[in-house]
């Protein structure tokens, strides 16, 4: 059980597994208020630094699971190096259909609703393990300005315009669900830049460490591609952010 190897390599050296910087999930730990003690699920939880710095900062406990063993075998090591390992743990599991056996205060996922089959399914999923008036931590991803065709939404590296809503039309789409959004913490363009530049360098070492493996051709290709699209549709067109929800 594990994610596709091409985010295992690429993805290696990254700490954070998505466009936040850790001065967003800064400022996202600050305005959700946390009291001392507060539980968080964080389905697709990836390297674990969302809970690690939060339990470091805030004082949360929390579990997270996700089906990359690198990851979570990463945040376990990162909950040790803050000190804060008793206080969060990592389960390595599929997060898709997970539900935890004593309720949480939070339930997150952030960058991971392909585990509900999209945002709706994922809200669905994580309030099994929500205590009643508790939040939900959505980030999702979303256009920043709308492709003109199909053909530049697929350049963007997706099917077509009708994968991602704009940031109005999502907003809108969590209170059609019965939800109050409460918060939210938008990624900018830096930090696209550091979460998809900093794979080039990653899979550069890698090919020069690995000529003979089966799997670089892959990894060149992804190189190849990867800087092209970026600075030409990704980083324009997508936004991504984190929504704080409250059903109503």
């Amino acid at each position: 059980m594990d994610i596709p190897r091409i985010f295992t390599i690429s993805e290696s050296a990254h700490r954070i597994h998505n466009p936040f910087t850790p001065e967003k999930y800064a400022t996202l730990g600050s305005v959700l208020r946390m009291k001392p003690g507060t539980h968080i699920l964080d389905l697709g939880s990836g390297s674990g630094e969302m809970l690690c710095t939060w339990a470091r900062d805030h004082g949360i406990t929390g579990t997270g699971v996700d089906m990359s063993l690198l990851f979570s075998t990463q945040a376990k090591m990162r909950a040790k190096e803050l000190g804060v390992a008793d206080r969060v743990e990592f389960i390595h599991n599929d997060a898709a259909g997970y539900v935890a056996e004593e309720k949480c205060d939070v339930a997150a996922c952030v960058g991971a609703t392909w585990i509900g089959g999209g945002a709706a399914g994922t809200i669905a999923l994580l309030t099994k393990s929500l205590k009643p008036g508790g939040m939900l931590l959505i980030g999702e991803p979303y256009w920043r300005q709308l492709p003109p065709t199909d053909d530049v939404a697929k350049a963007c590296g997706v099917d077509s315009v009708a994968d991602f809503l704009t940031l109005p039309a999502l907003v809108d789409s969590f209170t059609t669900l019965g939800y109050d959004v409460v918060e939210m913490v938008l990624a900018d363009q830096e930090g696209w830049d550091r979460y998809e530049a900093a794979k080039w360098l990653t899979m550069r070492r890698w090919l020069e460490e690995n000529p003979d493996d089966e799997f670089a051709g892959e990894v060149r290709k992804t190189l190849t591609v990867s800087p092209k699209r970026h600075v030409a549709y990704t980083r324009e067109y997508f936004g991504w952010g984190v929504f704080v929800l409250m059903g109503r």
